[in-house]
């Protein structure tokens, strides 16, 4: 392979140009900032990217370059959050699962994709790493490949591998992926997760979230047997639980053996582990959050968060108020294909306040507050007060349920709301 420099990569990329940057832990940020200095030659370069943990904020968010480069984020994450809350970058709302098919039909054309892929192996074939998600449908659809080829990214199997002939640019480095480290969960984060693993049976097939509460239910379920994973976003938690036998995907009817996930986001400890690991495989983000997919395993367990939940089951898991925050992921794919799945469970989880104090079960959701998980989806919701299943109950009977694990300083301006809201049908259940 023959190698350029960063400087010399980005010299393919014109005014005009639609360009990918790959996501996870992985940024290409060597090609980030080469870009970012041409910003004064360059005029309307649209970038494309989806969930981002860089070291610092995308270097082409800057106002003197708020003409040079159009961000439009695919999934919204901390490099990008205020460029867009300040008005200048924007977000496309997509399910994250879907996000390939308008690359491919060229509704979201693409000219260039950037990725931070892996060593070639012995055959010339090098792994997307961490982030398959959308890599590998950009660089399937983009006229031009710039990759920053890295030692430190590990290799894995799967169907993201791209061969070297296909790159255009070639970029050598040694960049570690950021290793993010989650500190032990809190008393209310444990209490959520010992609700949580009470319902997860042996044999389920689990998707799984990154933060306090899924590694809390992690630790609470490190006795059961034969449980599987088909997830989005791969942590250390389920590293853990696939060292110990825990998970061992011997129940699974997709990839049975395999642990499948699309992108990999926590420690350098991690990383080392996946890397060459023949047990664990990466698939473009378009099969693993394929709802007609993961419906085909068994007990699917899928586990998402939200930021704020009405009376009657509403949930907001991407903005706060009109602020955009994230965005919808895959919380609707596996929300959708674990409902369907034979014996699957599905679970909202979260505190029952912020960390201002403010209650995050609500009468009505905010103003400008986006619904991702529709009231005919929702399952189970649970905080660190219960437990409560929705999927049975009428709009009186979901208040009723849902005051009952909410902050308790919080429940009698609920209960006043409910009555409001559903007058007599509501007050007979008192």
């Amino acid at each position: 392979m023959n190698y350029t420099t960063a400087q010399e990569a980005v010299k393919l990329i014109k005014s005009g140009d639609s360009v990918y940057f790959q996501g996870s832990t992985a940024v290409p940020e060597i090609i980030q900032e080469a870009l970012a200095q041409r910003g004064e030659e360059l005029r309307d370069v649209k970038i494309y990217s989806a969930f981002c943990v860089p070291r610092g904020e995308a270097p082409f968010c800057k106002t003197e370059l708020k003409d040079s480069f159009i961000t439009r984020s695919l999934f919204l994450c901390a490099d990008q959050r205020k460029w867009v809350k300040d008005g200048y970058g924007s977000m496309i709302p997509a399910f994250l699962g879907e996000i390939p098919f308008l690359f491919r039909s060229k509704q979201l054309p693409l000219d260039v994709a950037v990725i931070n892929c892996s060593l070639p192996d012995e055959n010339g074939y090098c792994s997307y790493g961490i982030s398959a998600d959308l890599a590998v449908s950009a660089v399937e659809s983009a006229k031009i490949i710039i990759a920053q080829v890295n030692k430190s990214i590990p290799y894995l199997y799967g169907g993201a591998l791209i061969h070297i002939s296909k790159i255009d640019a070639a970029v050598e480095c040694d960049i570690p992926p950021v290793a993010l480290e989650f500190g032990e969960p809190t008393d209310i984060e444990l209490s959520i997760g010992k609700y949580i693993a009470e319902q997860i049976p042996d044999g389920a097939t689990l998707q799984i979230g990154v933060g306090g509460i899924p590694n809390a239910v992690l630790g609470g379920i490190k006795n059961h047997k034969h449980l599987g994973l088909h997830t989005e976003a791969m942590t250390d938690g389920v590293v853990r639980l696939m060292e110990e036998g825990v998970i061992d995907n011997t129940q699974k009817k997709i990839h049975p053996g395999k642990s499948v996930g699309s992108l990999a986001l926590g420690s350098k400890r991690m990383y080392e582990f996946l890397h060459y690991n023949k047990d664990v495989e990466f698939y473009d983000v378009a099969y693993t959050n394929d709802p007609q997919l993961i419906r085909q395993n068994p007990k699917v367990i899928a586990i998402n968060s939200a930021l704020e939940i009405d009376l009657t089951g509403q949930i907001c898991a991407d903005s706060i108020g009109e602020t955009i925050f994230s965005s919808v992921g895959g919380q609707h794919d596996f929300m959708y294909g674990g409902a369907l799945s034979e014996g699957g469970k599905t679970f909202i989880a979260l505190p029952s306040v912020t960390n201002k104090g403010k209650g995050k079960i609500v009468p009505t959701l905010s103003q400008g507050a986006g619904v991702v998980t529709t009231r005919f989806q929702t399952q189970y919701v649970v905080t660190e007060h219960g437990i409560v299943y929705l999927r049975n109950l009428d709009l009186a009977q979901r208040a009723k349920a849902l005051i009952s694990i909410a902050n308790p300083a919080d429940r009698e301006e609920l209960e006043k709301a409910a009555c409001k809201r559903f007058g007599y049908s509501f007050l007979r259940l008192k």
